[in-house]
Parts: C-alpha cells; sequence; structure tokens
C-alpha cells in the first residue's frame, strides 16, 4: 500500500482473487475419511469444533463428527475404505484409528502367542518345545486364522478402493503380503510344503497393525491445532444488559453489537473493540509474540486471547465462523486437507513398488525354477518378496513431515493454506517486498510543506484536511493529523472521488481540489512550480513521500512525509541474502523515495511508481527471467500480484490473517518470518527426502535377499525377518521426523537492532 495507489479503498481489489486450493486425486482413501471430511464440511460455529476437541480429549475414540470411530462403523472405522497416503489428518479422525489400530495390535499379539510358541520353527532356532495334547497341532493354524480375520481383514478392506480404481498403493502392498502368506500357508496343510509361513504371517500382521498405531499416534500428536485452538474459547461470558448488571450467557449466544465484561484473567469470548477499560492482552496464542498488547478504548481484540490484570468491557464485533480465530481454524483445516507433491509422489512410489514386487517375483519365480526346477521352495522364495515388498513406512514418511511442519510453522506465526506452496518456498530465487507497511511501519506523518506565493500553509491544509476527510488512506489521516496538530479548521468537500492510483478529488467551496502523488501530476499535465519542484527534489533524496493539492488547475502546495523503515527489515534483507535470494521491492512511490529505501536496506531489484493493477506485471517480469518469486504484502491491493507470484504470502495483523489471495498468512506484521518460511521449507523437505530414503531404501536390499540372490553363499531372508526390518524403517522415519521440531528459525541480528522473537517449538 504505496503512495496513494490504493484508492479503490472501496475493497473491489480484495475480491476473491485467490487461487483454488489444489487436490490431488483423493480416490484411495478410506471411506471413513470421506464420511469425516463431509462432516466436517457440514458443521458450522467454533462452538462445534470447541465441543468436539473436548470430546475426544475424554473419550480419544470420538470421530469428528463426534460419534464413536468404532460403534459408527462396525469396529473398521478407518477398514472400510483406503488408507492412501493419509492426506487429511484431523485429530479426531486420527484419535479414533489409533484407538482402534491399538486395540487391535493388542489383541493380536496375545492371539499370535499360542502360534509362536507351537511353531516348530521357533522351537528349532531357539532349542525349546511345547506339551503336546490332542488338537494340539491344530493350535497354530486356528490361531493364524483369528488372527487374519481380526488383525488382517482390515487391511484388505482398505485396499478395496485402491483397487477399484486401479490404483495400487500402501495397502494393496500390505493386502498382498498377508494374503500370499494366508494362502501359502493354509495350502500347506493340505500340499506338502517345506515349511508353513503361519508364525510369520502372524508376526507381519502384528508388525502392520503396531505400524499403523505407531503413525496414528504421531499424526494425531503432529495434527492436533485445531483441537488446541478450539481450546482457546471460554465456554461462557458476561454479557452486560441494558441496566447495567452481568449475565453468564454461553459464549455461542453472543451476537455482535453485545457488551461483554471481561475480567482480569479471563479470555476474550469474541472479537471485538474495547469501550472501556485498560488491560495488557496475551495474544501469543494468536499471533506467537510472548510479550502482552496494551489495549484501551477503541482497540481491538481477539476472541480466545487472554485478558491482564485490568477489566475490559468489549463491545462484540464478530462471532462464530467470523472471528479471527475460526478463520485460523479453517486455513489449518485447509493446510491439513491439501496434500502436498511430495505426498503424491510417495503415494505412487507405493503403486509403483507393487509392480515391482510382482516383476521381482514373477522373476524370482522363474530363476528359481530354471536353477533348481519347480518345487516348494520356489513358491517360498515367490512368497517371501511378495511378503516384505511393503515398507508401511512410506505411508507414514511424508504425512509426518507435513504435520510437524505445519504445526511448527503455526507456532511461529505462519498460516499455510497450501502446502505445495510451503514446500515450493525453498526453491525460490527471489522474494519482492511491498515495502509500505512491510518493510517501513506504514505509519506516516507530514513532516514539512511548501506552499505557492499567495498561499499560506494553513489554506493548504485546510483544502487538503476538506479533500481527506473521508477517507481511510494513511496519506490522508497524515494529512488530516498535520491539520488537527495546527488547529486548522477543515472546510466541507463534496463531489468526492477516488482516481484509482493517482489521488483524490473533490470540490471545496465551488472549486475542483486535487490532492495526490506524482502519478496525478502526470495525468492532469500541468507544469511543476520552481519552488515545489526543488521541495519535491529534496524531499525525494530524503526518502520522503510527496503529495501535491491542485486547486482549479494550478499546482499550489506540496507535502513532504516520512515512514520510517522498520529495524528488522535490514536483518530480513541480510538474512534473505545469506540464503542466496534476492530481494526486490514493489512500490507505487516515486522513483527517488523507493531508490533511497533500497539503498538503505541492500535490496537488489526496484519497481517504482507502480500501479495496483501493474503490480502482477512486474512479477511476470520476474518470472519470465526464470525466477521463482514470492511476494509479501498486505493482500489487499497486492492482491493480483499475491496471486501472481509463484507463492504469495500476506503479511497482517491477527484480524487480517484470512487473506483469501494469499498462500501463506503471516499472522504478526513481521516480514522477519518470510525468512523463516524459507528456512522451515527448506528443512520439511530434507526430512521428507530422508524419510523416503529410509521408507523405500530398505526394499534394494531387501527384495534381492528375499528372491535369493545369496542363496550360494547360505543367506536368505525370511517373510519374518523382512517384516522386522521394515518395522525398524517406520521407527526411524517416525523418529527422524521429530527431529524437524529442532530447527534452527532464528534469524541473525545485525549490530545496534533489537533481538528477533525466538522461535516457537512446534506443539
Amino acid at each position: 500500500m504505496d503512495d496513494h495507489d490504493h484508492r479503490s479503498e472501496d475493497g473491489s481489489e480484495t475480491a476473491d482473487t485467490g487461487p483454488e486450493d489444489e487436490r490431488t486425486d483423493r480416490t484411495k482413501e478410506s471411506l471413513l475419511e470421506d464420511e469425516a471430511d463431509d462432516a466436517e464440511r457440514g458443521r458450522e460455529g467454533i462452538r462445534d469444533r470447541q465441543e468436539q476437541g473436548k470430546a475426544r480429549a475424554d473419550h480419544g475414540t470420538r470421530s469428528p463428527d463426534g460419534r464413536d470411530a468404532v460403534g459408527a462403523h462396525g469396529d473398521s472405522g478407518h477398514e472400510d475404505g483406503g488408507h492412501g497416503g493419509h492426506g487429511d489428518h484431523g485429530g479426531g479422525m486420527h484419535a479414533g484409528h489409533e484407538t482402534m489400530f491399538r486395540r487391535r495390535f493388542f489383541v493380536s499379539v496375545l492371539l499370535s502367542i499360542p502360534v509362536l510358541l507351537y511353531s516348530e520353527t521357533l522351537q528349532d532356532w531357539l532349542g525349546f518345545s511345547m506339551p503336546a495334547f490332542p488338537g494340539s497341532e491344530w493350535l497354530t493354524p486356528v490361531f493364524a486364522v483369528i488372527v487374519f480375520a481380526y488383525g488382517g481383514v482390515p487391511f484388505l478392506r482398505m485396499a478395496v478402493p485402491e483397487l477399484r480404481d486401479r490404483a495400487p498403493g500402501m495397502m494393496t502392498l500390505i493386502s498382498m503380503a498377508i494374503t500370499v502368506a494366508f494362502v501359502y500357508s493354509l495350502a500347506s496343510l493340505v500340499v506338502p510344503t517345506e515349511a508353513a509361513f503361519f508364525w510369520e504371517l502372524v508376526t507381519l500382521i502384528d508388525i502392520m497393525l503396531l505400524g499403523h498405531w505407531i503413525e496414528m499416534r504421531s499424526v494425531r500428536r503432529a495434527s492436533s491445532a485445531l483441537d488446541e485452538l478450539a481450546k482457546l474459547m471460554p465456554d461462557t461470558a458476561e454479557r452486560i444488559t441494558d441496566d447495567g448488571e452481568t449475565e453468564a450467557v454461553p459464549a455461542s449466544e453472543l451476537e455482535e453489537g453485545d457488551l461483554v465484561l471481561v475480567r482480569p484473567g479471563a479470555s476474550v469470548p469474541a472479537d471485538g473493540v474495547v469501550e472501556d477499560g485498560e488491560s495488557d492482552v496475551n495474544e501469543s496464542m494468536i499471533t506467537g509474540e510472548s510479550t502482552p498488547v496494551s489495549k484501551g478504548p477503541d482497540d481491538e481484540v481477539i476472541g480466545g486471547t487472554v485478558n491482564g490484570d485490568g477489566s475490559l468491557r468489549v463491545r462484540i464485533s464478530a462471532t462464530g465462523e467470523k472471528t479471527t480465530l475460526a478463520g485460523i481454524m479453517r486455513l489449518v483445516e485447509e493446510a491439513q486437507g491439501s496434500e502436498s507433491r511430495t505426498q503424491a509422489l510417495a503415494d505412487r512410489a507405493a503403486g509403483w513398488l507393487f509392480y515391482v514386487a510382482l516383476g521381482a517375483a514373477v522373476v524370482t519365480a522363474i530363476a528359481w525354477t530354471i536353477a533348481t526346477g519347480f518345487d516348494s521352495a520356489v513358491i517360498e522364495r515367490v512368497v517371501t518378496v511378495l511378503v516384505i515388498a511393503c515398507p508401511h513406512a512410506l505411508g507414514l514418511a511424508i504425512p509426518l513431515v507435513v504435520a510437524i511442519n505445519t504445526s511448527l510453522a503455526a507456532r511461529n506465526g505462519m498460516l499455510v493454506r497450501d502446502r505445495i506452496a510451503m514446500e515450493q518456498a525453498r526453491t525460490l530465487d527471489t522474494v519482492v517486498f511491498d515495502k509500505t507497511g512491510t518493510l517501513t511501519e506504514g505509519e506516516q506523518g507530514v513532516v514539512d510543506i511548501a506552499t505557492v506565493d499567495g498561499v499560506s500553509e494553513a489554506e493548504a491544509l485546510e483544502l487538503a484536511a476538506a479533500v481527506e476527510g473521508d477517507s481511510e488512506h494513511m496519506i490522508a489521516r497524515a494529512i488530516r493529523e498535520a491539520a488537527d496538530e495546527r488547529g486548522v479548521s477543515r472546510w466541507t468537500a463534496s463531489d468526492f472521488q477516488a482516481l484509482k492510483g493517482k489521488g483524490v478529488r473533490a470540490t471545496v467551496d465551488g472549486e475542483r481540489v486535487y490532492v495526490g502523488g506524482p502519478n496525478l501530476l502526470s495525468e492532469l499535465e500541468g507544469d511543476v512550480p520552481a519552488a515545489l519542484e526543488r521541495f519535491a527534489d529534496r524531499a525525494g533524496e530524503n526518502a520522503q513521500t510527496v503529495v501535491y493539492v491542485i486547486r482549479e488547475g494550478e499546482q499550489i502546495a506540496a507535502f513532504a512525509l516520512a515512514d520510517v523503515i522498520r529495524e528488522e527489515s535490514y536483518r530480513v534483507v541480510d538474512a534473505l541474502h545469506e540464503l542466496g535470494l534476492e530481494v526486490a521491492m514493489l512500490t507505487g512511490d516515486s522513483e527517488d523515495v523507493a531508490r533511497a529505501v533500497a539503498a538503505d536496506l541492500g535490496i537488489d531489484t526496484v519497481f517504482a511508481e507502480v500501479l495496483p493493477e501493474d503490480k502482477d506485471e512486474k512479477i511476470t517480469e520476474l518470472q519470465e527471467g526464470g525466477k521463482t518469486v514470492a511476494m509479501v504484502g498486505d493482500g489487499v491491493n497486492d492482491a493480483p500480484a499475491l496471486t501472481r507470484a509463484d507463492i504469495g504470502i500476506a503479511i497482517g495483523s491477527g484480524t487480517d490473517v484470512a487473506v483469501q489471495s494469499a498462500d501463506i498468512i503471516l499472522v504478526k506484521n513481521n516480514p522477519m518470518d518470510a525468512v523463516r518460511l524459507v528456512k522451515l521449507s527448506r528443512a520439511s523437505y530434507r526430512k521428507m527426502q530422508q524419510n523416503l530414503v529410509w521408507a523405500a531404501g530398505y526394499n534394494v536390499f531387501a527384495l534381492p535377499l528375499a528372491a535369493g540372490v545369496l542363496a550360494p553363499i547360505g543367506i536368505l531372508l525370511s517373510p519374518a525377518v523382512g517384516a522386522l526390518l521394515m518395522s525398524l524403517s517406520t521407527v526411524i522415519v517416525a523418529i527422524n521426523a521429530q527431529f524437524l521440531r529442532r530447527t534452527d528459525l532464528s534469524v541473525p541480528s545485525l549490530s545496534g537492532v533489537t533481538a528477533p522473537r525466538e522461535p516457537q517449538p512446534a506443539d
């Protein structure tokens, strides 16, 4: 928002210009997740979410729509649909899945004990024997069948959508492994084979259930942001009645215009404006800033924040879905619902591995048949290849990193609407900043005035203040404040008109008066008086903005306004340069002002005197030069540029977080978080790469060993050992993802500049 170039100021440029959230194909996700998504979309009100969060905390098995995840779905919940890539990470949904998999794991382990104890193979290996009794030979197959039916069949159900959509994935791999082992073992009861796989079958199922349990618990813990946000809202509020008394009412019943009393230490029940009282309010849960913010009359407060030592009377301005907290929750939901490109790659990798396993099994069968002839040993090798082919860790590799990434970003004031944008931040070449309010404080003041002969400064201020009487533009406020400070009375203006990107026009005392910047002079094509031209040159050298007053076509005065560069802007530019990024600035201010600010900050590229509708063209210009560009702006008249950029980053106060044109919202009005965004993106991508290697890499060794490549030297890999390797891979992936929480998001401080706020850890 620079110069006088956002005078549309009617909100027209805040229209829905943001990109639609990209969604990858979700056909592989479970039916339970689809039902939960439908229920989630149908629910309204932040109070519903609060109640759901409490229900989940109390019972653990509640699905997002409030029903028991087991009872509502016949104890199969998650089992009746595909597991896919776990694209959605709702805490309640995964809490229900976690409970189900935990229960099935422990029951299956207990049922597996007789299978393991009466397995001849294990008895031979470990040198023990179990007492025989009539029918004891059937203990192993009977209990193995029960384990398969109770712990294994759910995986088969989850594979059905994948097969139906001809998109094999993780559940298909698991189902193939346990089905092959089950069928082979049953066949061994009637057809002589070297050995049955009953004990390998039950251990494989147990390990798969354990892996799913670990995954659901990890993801549920990492994606608990919505529940935590919901808990911020108080249950009740103290509404002040017409007679001045207070009454306790459910916070959900508050309406816009209600006056409420917020006592010391209480939470603000909804967004509002302070009418009476002074206090410090803790907004850290919303903005990430640990320092309490002083609030007094006419100051805005955010629902869910915690009042300090003073009492406040707050007039409610927004409730339910209109509140800032609800907007943040929607953004978190969108982030948790969007699927990353790397996750899509992991899903495809599972499908590829399915076909690789089939191909490897065919090659193994042919090779062993040629070498030794077709017998039960060949079938055993083929079964082993198919059983160990599924790296369950692949399903955990990306979702867990993304969930922790989202939580860590939110804790540090970054709300991710599009995960693809978060991933792409690591590839940025150039970061473009809007100047005013982003790199500068955005609060301008009149520091000097020049007039032509015959016009006094008071008269110039009278005219300008009259024209700017109803505008909320920062320059208009600065002019009005200057007039008030000098005790200048205001005339009444009529026929007001905003000239987009140029200034304003109105009629004052029967005369047509214009107020605007350099673009206004170009429009009116008038000659600048020598005195005003010298004044403008001097102001430009001092990085000051010049606004002209034109009466009936005659330029009569010029105001110089100054905007202070934010202290953190120096660190931002320096830190981005250290990360190897170029920094550009986009502004509607004059060339002189822009160059002065850029030189002071060390900015590489400057676009000055740019109209709002032309800002996106400058982004395109950089992109055509082969740059991957992020645009950091306020999301109002910067919306086209935010949308055009590869990554749109909206920066603003807590009440402006729901900027629809941006991919990522920085809750605090702090450009420093753009640096943290890049650092977090790079760290997250490294973890994704590492996890993919750990998740799928073991197959490079396991499949050849299972196929019998080292059989000539006596090394053969059994299905059970393969399953143990797979389980180890899952554990390593889960632990490695947790290390993302230790990412250093601090930014180096510069000499003489206040150190940045310490970054916050993930939940």
